[in-house]
């Protein structure tokens, strides 16, 4: 299958003074159509570069970007990928129905313009602050905002920074729900977002990036599948069993092939006081963690 976006071994520096500071070294993924992929990380890890770079918006040091029949930041690509920037801003005179007008303008003429407008707003779920400034907007409903023009027009790559941040769970839900309505249409997503447990949901496959590389990816399902077991401790781990890690409550294990009892026993030979223990899968968190201490090694 051809990607719906393709990157290919993206590298991007920044001079500080006599340096080159690398904020992507050699990234590579390509995006299927109706796929949602989850872009993590933590903070300086190059997600919004990378989502910059691909959307045509920031040159690449060396590296190519691949849009079906469109160069990179060409007005066909334009059409095609839509790019959603964290902490966007709009013009401040305008109402938000106006700003998707503006956006509706590079696409259509004439009627077709406020049915461009209409699917916007239910997209973001703006219709109750349609006739609102953007510029008083909460966050929350800039980020929607921004979500809504990035998919006017009906296109085909959705590049999405942050698209979650700000918003109470009750928007949030709704977000997912029309993220995963537009994946179902054939729209392929790249999401970046701190909210792990948003895109533990929604996500069909999960890249961690650290440091401006990859350094972990693959199917979400494949990566969570792992079981835990935790115990709690009634008093502090002096001795930690090996493959134990300590947590707030005590210790934890992942099983991998062993047994629950396996486990109990070692955690017994290293005279551990057990209160409670409790058998759970891998979430991303766990996965994310894992990952970038990897990384920093």
């Amino acid at each position: 299958m051809t990607p719906a976006l393709s990157v290919e071994k993206i590298v991007k520096e920044y001079r500080a003074g006599r340096h080159a500071v690398r904020a992507l070294d050699g990234v590579s993924l390509a995006l299927l159509a109706g796929e949602i992929v989850g872009l993590v990380g933590a903070n300086g890890a190059g997600k919004t570069t990378l989502l910059s770079v691909a959307a045509g918006r920031l040159a690449a040091t060396s590296g190519t970007i691949g849009v079906p029949g469109a160069a990179p930041g060409s007005a066909g690509s334009r059409r095609v990928v839509g790019f959603a920037p964290d902490g966007a801003v709009f013009p401040p005179t305008l109402t938000v129905r106006e700003v998707l007008d503006y956006y509706a303008r590079l696409h259509v003429s004439g009627p077709r313009r406020a049915a461009l407008v209409a699917r916007a707003l239910e997209i973001g779920g703006l219709a109750e602050v349609a006739d609102r400034r953007a510029a008083a907007l909460s966050r929350g409903f800039s980020q929607r905002l921004s979500l809504a023009q990035a998919a006017i027009g009906a296109r085909r790559v959705l590049l999405l920074d942050e698209s979650l941040s700000g918003l109470d769970p009750v928007a949030r839900r709704a977000v997912c729900d029309r993220l995963a309505a537009l994946a179902a249409s054939g729209v392929a997503i790249l999401l970046s977002s701190h909210d792990l447990a948003a895109v533990e949901r929604l996500a069909q496959r999960v890249i961690v990036l650290h440091r401006g590389r990859i350094v972990r990816e693959g199917p979400t399902t494949a990566l969570l599948g792992e079981r835990v077991l935790e115990l709690v401790l009634d008093g502090p781990a002096d001795r930690v069993p090996p493959g134990f890690r300590v947590t707030p409550f005590g210790v934890e294990t992942d099983l991998g092939q062993g047994t629950v009892e396996a486990a109990l026993a070692l955690a017994r030979a290293h005279r551990l006081a057990v209160r409670a223990s409790r058998v759970r899968l891998r979430s991303l968190e766990d996965v994310v963690l894992d990952a970038l201490e990897d990384g920093a090694r």
